[in-house]
């Protein structure tokens, strides 16, 4: 299985080819990181709310 970050990261240059690859990486993974803190804080609050 391919790199998802990579695929991305692919994308996200073929939409902005002036784009550097370091800079689309970095993008790539910030959002990606992000995503997945809210990813966790929303599971964290329903497993509050499962709990009470």
């Amino acid at each position: 299985m391919s790199d998802p970050m990579e695929t991305w990261t692919d994308r996200l240059r073929d939409t902005a080819p002036e784009l550097e690859e370091n800079r689309a990486r970095s993008f790539v993974h910030d959002l990606y990181t992000a995503a997945q803190n809210d990813l966790g804080e929303e599971e964290a609050e329903a497993d509050f709310e499962r709990e009470e």
